[in-house]
């Protein structure tokens, strides 16, 4: 991950949220990949995200992934590090014991919501800081992304201002939601020069069609782009029309999906059954 940072060019990190889409996004080719929140909460708590998930929730899916990634480092929403600067290290340090590569923490005030609503609120800068170097200094190797939603919230000239303040913390990178457009990258790249800049591209804010080209991107300093929920929303619509078809039908023959041969190669039956055969028989 620290690496992908430090190159030229843009990475893109696919959405994922159980060890079958880590072995897709695996397949597909991606160099990383990102665990969102808002999955998270809807897949394990059927909630939205507005704060529901905690860290541990994160973590523990995240144990789950990391083994199917085959050493595609991860990203984890880390949300506000779920409480104070000592909690938040609590967050970074069972992140990392789950084989997380990095996590991104923002300064919204607790409990956090969906970056794309209304309503946020900020912490004040000097607080969100002061997590960011707890984080830095826990020693835990992850890296850290720090997002900030004041562009929103409080406009574009405390973004900066709070971005260039976490970068002195600690951070290793900057996530500031809200901008992804040619105009407001420039402005940030410029205030924050050598900072690797992530943009995240969640139908969360609305369709997000092609976005700036890659070399473009890179030109303006992104590193990252996240795709954070869509292979899930993808999967949701997929399985609306199965149950659709089964509903109406008795079967989902007319509906694309994997062969059962695609799907018990993901989850790795083949290389089971033969370790099976070779120590599981009769001596």
């Amino acid at each position: 991950m620290r690496s992908l940072l430090a190159g030229p060019g843009v990475t893109h990190l696919a959405g994922v949220y159980d060890p079958v889409t880590a072995a897709l996004a695996r397949a597909a080719g991606f160099r990383a990949a990102h665990l969102s929140g808002a999955a998270v909460a809807a897949l394990a708590l059927g909630l939205p995200d507005l704060g529901y998930v905690h860290g541990t929730h994160i973590a523990d899916r995240a144990a789950t992934i990391t083994p199917a990634l085959g050493g595609v480092p991860l990203l984890a929403d880390a949300d506000t590090g779920y409480g104070t600067a000592i909690h938040a290290v609590w967050t970074a340090r069972r992140y990392a014991a789950a084989g997380v590569a990095g996590l991104h923490i923002e300064d919204q005030v607790s409990p956090k919501r969906c970056g794309h609503l209304a309503g946020k609120e900020v912490v004040d800068a000097g607080t969100a800081a002061g997590k960011i170097r707890a984080v830095a200094d826990a020693g835990t190797g992850l890296v850290l992304v720090a997002r900030t939603d004041a562009y929103s919230v409080t406009g574009r000239s405390d973004a900066i201002d709070r971005s260039a303040r976490y970068v002195a913390a600690g951070a290793d990178a900057v996530f500031v939601e809200g901008v992804s457009d040619r105009d407001g990258l420039a402005v940030v790249h410029e205030a924050l020069p050598g900072v690797p800049l992530v943009v995240n591209r969640s139908e969360a804010g609305g369709p997000t069609g092609d976005g700036l080209p890659d070399e473009e991107l890179a030109a303006l300093g992104v590193r990252l782009v996240l795709h954070p929920v869509a292979p899930l929303l993808a999967a949701l619509d997929a399985a609306r029309a199965a149950y659709a078809a089964i509903a109406r039908a008795g079967h989902a023959g007319a509906v694309p999906r994997l062969s059962w041969h695609e799907f018990t190669g993901l989850v790795g039956q083949p290389g089971a059954l033969a370790l099976d055969s070779r120590y599981g028989g009769p001596s």
